[in-house]
């Protein structure tokens, strides 16, 4: 089984939430679901244990403060803060710049909340395997509405 490289989304103005989640303390750093907050939720579901490398965070100067708070003693961690913010792609580009050429990098948002931790990492660790023999892998659900905001993805054929 390859190494995963998580690699951890944390951007984001916060306004979604608003006023709980504001500008500076958006919803990745907020305890919304449970005790901990969905920053530290998206650290635990890639463990070292599960066959996940170190985490490579991507952040804005303004939540440096905050990751570097939460992110603990997470060892081997590295912190990447953008120079600008440029949203999602500008973001996995640059942590993908940093990464070995042949690495498998599991793009991990921050402010989502996966409610069976287990059942990620195995679709992961199923995920890495596809990545290693050339395959794009892209997680979901299924769409219930229209949505122009989150994107589509076509279902291809099925491989073995």
């Amino acid at each position: 089984m390859p190494t995963i490289v998580p690699v951890i989304l944390c951007g984001g103005s916060g306004t979604r939430l608003w006023p709980r989640s504001r500008a500076s303390m958006p919803k990745p750093f907020l305890p919304l679901v449970g005790e901990n907050t969905l920053f530290e939720a998206a650290l635990a579901r890639c463990p070292a244990s599960g066959g996940f490398a170190p985490p490579v965070v991507v952040t804005g100067r303004q939540h440096l403060a905050h990751v570097e708070a939460q992110l603990g003693n997470v060892e081997g961690a590295q912190v990447i803060v953008e120079p600008s913010a440029r949203n999602t792609a500008a973001a996995i580009a640059l942590a993908a710049c940093r990464l070995p050429e042949d690495a498998v990098m599991l793009v991990c948002p921050s402010d989502h909340h996966i409610g069976n931790a287990g059942a990620f990492a195995v679709a992961a660790c199923a995920a890495a395997d596809l990545a290693e023999e050339g395959w794009l892998v892209s997680f979901g659900i299924e769409a219930t509405a229209p949505e122009t905001g989150f994107g589509y993805l076509k279902r291809g054929e099925a491989i073995s």
